[in-house]
Formats: structure tokens, C-alpha cells, sequence
């Protein structure tokens, strides 16, 4: 979920409202717009602290590939 320094909101999942999405990502930084359609939204870019973020607009979660993610030194 969220990091709890950020905004600590982190959406919760409602079986057939919100979706149930989990994108694998290879990058700790992840830029997200809801893609098309009715859960478009303003781009906004998430951090993954630990393993996954969770987007605030359409509760799309993106999870680290293992392995993946020593992006720090950017």
C-alpha cells in the first residue's frame, strides 16, 4: 500500500467496484493515468516503497517484479 509518510490514503477494494488489478512493473517509480475509458484520471506518479502502491484515483496496484526495482541512485 501506500507509503504512510505520503498520504497514508490507500483505497479499499470493493468486489465489483473497484478494479482488481495488479500490473508488474520493474521500475520503483511508476507513472499512472487510469488508462482509457471511465477510470481515466489526471497523471500522477507513485513510488513503490516496499513491494506495491496502490493508485489513489482508480486503485490499481503495481507490484515489483522480484529482482527488479535498484532504481535508488537515480
Amino acid at each position: 500500500m501506500r507509503d504512510p509518510q505520503m498520504t497514508g490514503y490507500a483505497p479499499l477494494l470493493t468486489p465489483g467496484v473497484t478494479p482488481e488489478d495488479v500490473i508488474p512493473v520493474e521500475s520503483r517509480k511508476i507513472g499512472c493515468d487510469g488508462g482509457d475509458g471511465p477510470l481515466g484520471h489526471p497523471l500522477v506518479y507513485l513510488r513503490i516503497e516496499d513491494r506495491q502502491v496502490t493508485c489513489p484515483y482508480c486503485s490499481r496496484t503495481y507490484r515489483l517484479k522480484e529482482g527488479a526495482g535498484d532504481d535508488g541512485h537515480h
